[in-house]
């Protein structure tokens, strides 16, 4: 009786760590923790409480509004005439907007190749990133190698030092691959091995990965499996939030980066969206421009539209423990 007891209270435990960790069709442990709001609904029956919950919501109103209207800014400018963007006091929406600008943005510019070039750079480095990150975190967290802590310590260490400190080196180093030889300039591989190791991705992944259970891996290893299969089969499945966060990251980093690729990529023909902008804006009017930057904005709004909801319950998930 005392065993069954015993059996039943892991049970419940394992089905509340799991829960916590958005086991795929399976228990929620999470489901009957309290709604987390601004302020309590019984401070809030307060006069001062009432007060304190309209001010917060005031500043996050603005603080929305602050970043929001550069945005709508940019698109409305796109719809302008180049003499009415430089109009002083400025306009909040165009006297006759010109619609035919984002077409012809798009046709001038020659988006399509230079689209197709930033999809397929940001999913070359969001492969190479997830494999590293997600081998390298589980290594460090289920594998436990020697000096682990170590090499913990060294990945983050980079994430003290400003990125324009190692530029030279970096851009030295894919220039000239030491030991193989390789010159790496003007080829995608000099943005795909670069990103490859990030700090914060491998940190993000460990972090998640020291919360799944270690009795769901030990239970796999007794009966057989090996590490590779423990990974595929048992971590990876179980994160899947924070796996869409690294993924989500990786993606809108590579699409928005402008200096890297300007300095690796001097062929056109291979040059992404960024870069493709401030090599041919020079050439058209202002409006054409505006129109243009308005345009390669979407892709990354879009993705964060679409997974706002995982992005957030990956945070949670990865940043929060208990």
């Amino acid at each position: 009786m005392a065993v069954d007891v015993a059996s039943r209270t892991d049970a419940g435990a394992s089905r509340g760590r799991l829960g916590r960790l958005g086991w795929p069709g399976g228990w929620r442990g999470g489901d009957d923790a309290p709604e987390r709001t601004l302020t309590s609904p019984l401070a809030r029956r307060k006069p001062v409480g009432r007060g304190v919950y309209a001010l917060l919501v005031t500043l996050l109103l603005a603080a929305t509004l602050s970043t929001v209207f550069p945005l709508f800014w940019m698109f409305v400018g796109g719809l302008k005439p180049s003499a009415e963007i430089f109009r002083t006091p400025p306009s909040l929406w165009p006297d006759a907007p010109r619609w035919d600008n984002y077409p012809t943005a798009w046709s001038h510019l020659n988006y399509t190749r230079y689209f197709r070039n930033t999809a397929l750079i940001a999913l070359g480095s969001w492969a190479i990133q997830l494999l590293v990150a997600a081998t390298a975190a589980y290594s460090l967290s289920k594998l436990r190698p020697p000096f682990g802590r170590a090499i913990l310590f060294a990945f983050l260490s980079t994430l003290m030092v400003p990125s324009t400190a190692y530029l030279i080196p970096q851009y030295l180093t894919v220039l000239d691959v030491p030991l193989l030889g390789i010159r790496l300039v003007d080829t995608w591989w000099a943005i795909w091995l670069p990103a490859a190791v990030s700090a914060f991705n491998i940190y993000l992944l460990k972090s998640f990965f020291d919360e799944i259970p270690a009795d769901l891996t030990d239970a796999a290893t007794v009966d057989g499996a090996n590490a590779w299969q423990v990974f595929v089969q048992i971590v990876l499945p179980l994160s899947r939030p924070v796996l869409a966060v690294t993924s989500i990251f990786a993606l809108i980093n590579t699409w928005k980066d402008f200096f890297w690729p300007l300095l690796v990529l001097s062929s056109p023909e291979i040059q992404p969206i960024t870069v493709a902008l401030y090599r041919l804006t020079d050439q058209e009017p202002l409006n054409l421009a505006v129109a243009a930057l308005a345009i390669a904005s979407v892709p990354p709004l879009v993705i964060f539209l679409i997974f706002q909801r995982q992005i957030i319950a990956g945070i949670t998930l990865s940043g929060l423990k208990g």
